[in-house]
């Protein structure tokens, strides 16, 4: 069985940046203080998955290190 370290290292070193995460925190301390808002609705956030994923988009948007978004199943 592999260990976490060498699969790491095969796939080729980290997903996410330092930046992606830095955005994230932002995004996850701004819903904990009721201020993260949704872009086009402008409705509060109250779900983590959703301060995610605002963190991960606006980290996109910014040039950081972050997979491609993966595609919705419908």
């Amino acid at each position: 069985m592999a260990t976490r370290s060498s699969t790491r290292s095969r796939s080729g070193g980290r997903r996410y940046g330092k930046a992606a995460g830095t955005k994230v925190k932002s995004a996850m301390s701004e819903r904990k203080r009721g201020k993260l808002r949704s872009g086009r609705s402008g409705k509060k956030v109250t779900s983590r998955k959703q301060a995610v994923a605002i963190g991960l988009s606006q980290a996109r948007r910014s040039g950081a290190k972050v997979p491609k978004k993966r595609s919705s199943k419908s």
